[in-house]
């Protein structure tokens, strides 16, 4: 993969499912001024990215969050980052799912038939996985179209948005609270659920071993990547809350806010776009996810043959086919919301753990040629601070489901830690 593809494969491991369905969310948190918290998540975001930056630099190999993890802390750290890295892509990719057969009632009712809505299921994953088998090329070319398509009809709307307000000048709805009464916890409520709007760039950094200059092209990618969607999630926004008086009362406030300036077409392309960006997003997992099982058994903490190799293709087909058998099952019995809250609160313990590892890496590889972030113990320790923040918003509920996730990684590790360790 060059450069702009691993580029356009950030982006749509970012933009998948929540701009359709968070603007509401984040409307109903604090009012108005919700384009603000989208550039409040973004500088912690940002933070958390160049700490990613510089770290996915050092290595040309596949494993992401869970081989820095690794070579950081030691084998028992990554078993334990890779465990939170599966659940918050394997249930953010099930969820995705379902949101696809949602939208898609809009067109075929009859999808939600438990039958129908199976067999569409998995014939979406299957689909999908079989593209990924063929070849990373396959792979990674859907994921730039789907990029591009995605993208379009998100354009459009902000488009066609701002031309409407610049006619009509309608006044943002009395009822979205002013920033001086919006407490603090509201703020940061707000900013956890936007770390799923803002996360899946730590999935695209897994396949580095088939990018061609990681050093170089993994930094641009994410700062590049990290820029257009805060744009674009902005603009959204601020469309949303200006069209809409009710934009925190309503569960699909992008087609919601199409219908206001756009009429019944509007709504329908907008439905459309959501199908495409959720296809788009699930070829963007089912490019990069694989990769870690593939990493893991690698390394030697999975069971050996997720790192087998298609003897024409060239991929880990066990471990793109066992990816998309959990996502069909998780899709079959999963929901959107479960997926919103156990993905937030997983990234976070992901991204302070990645922050973490820059001066670590430092002190332990001095020579390795890499991206060098300017001021970068200082950037990771904020990255840090900001994931502590935002992840004390967690409830017990959610709390408890990552303790269990960790417990596994821990019998895991336990089996693993007699087997012979590969070097990174």
């Amino acid at each position: 993969m060059g450069r702009w593809t691993l580029t356009a494969l950030v982006i749509n491991s970012i933009i998948g499912s929540g701009i359709f369905g968070l603007p509401s969310v984040v409307a109903g948190y604090v009012g108005r001024q919700s384009p603000l918290a989208y550039l409040v998540a973004a500088g912690g975001i940002g933070l958390i990215i160049a700490c990613f930056a510089e770290v996915a630099s050092q290595f040309g190999s596949a494993g992401g969050p869970y081989l820095y993890a690794r070579e950081a802390f030691g084998r028992f750290i990554g078993i334990e980052i890779a465990w939170l890295l599966l659940l918050v892509r394997l249930t953010a990719a099930a969820a995705a799912a379902n949101l696809f057969t949602n939208y898609l009632a809009e067109f075929w009712p009859g999808v939600q038939e438990p039958v129908t809505r199976l067999s569409m299921l998995a014939v979406l994953i299957g689909f999908i996985a079989a593209l990924n088998i063929r070849g990373v090329k396959s792979g990674a070319a859907a994921s730039n179209i789907f990029t591009v398509a995605k993208l379009a009809p998100l354009i459009l709307f902000v488009i066609a948005g701002a031309v409407f307000l610049s006619r009509a000048h309608p006044a943002i709805p009395g009822e979205l609270r002013s920033s001086a009464s919006i407490p603090v916890r509201n703020w940061l409520e707000a900013v956890l659920v936007l770390m799923f709007a803002y996360g899946g760039f730590e999935g695209a950094v897994i396949p580095m071993a088939e990018a061609k200059d990681p050093r170089r092209d993994a930094p641009f990618a994410l700062f590049a990547a990290l820029v257009t969607v805060t744009l674009l999630f902005c603009a959204i926004q601020y469309v949303v809350v200006a069209v809409l008086p009710g934009a925190a009362v309503t569960d699909r406030p992008l087609a919601a806010a199409a219908r206001q300036f756009a009429g019944i077409t509007g709504a329908v392309l907008i439905s459309a776009g959501a199908l495409i960006s959720v296809c788009g997003y699930l070829t963007a997992q089912m490019l990069h996810t694989p990769r870690l099982a593939f990493a893991l058994g690698e390394n030697g903490d999975f069971p050996t043959f997720f790192a087998r190799i298609h003897a024409r293709y060239q991929t880990p087909h066990i471990s793109i086919l066992a990816f998309a058998g959990i996502v069909w099952c998780l899709a079959a019995a999963g929901n959107f919301k479960w997926n919103v809250i156990l993905s937030s609160a997983g990234r976070l313990l992901i991204y302070g753990f990645t922050c973490a590892a820059l001066p670590v890496l430092r002190r332990k590889f001095p020579g390795t040629p890499a991206y060098r972030l300017p001021a970068g113990n200082l950037i990771a320790a904020l990255g840090v601070f900001f994931a502590v923040l935002v992840a004390s918003r967690m409830n017990r509920s959610e709390g408890s489901i990552l303790l269990v996730t960790m417990a596994i990684a821990f019998a895991n590790w336990l089996g693993a830690r007699n087997s012979q360790s590969a070097p990174a």
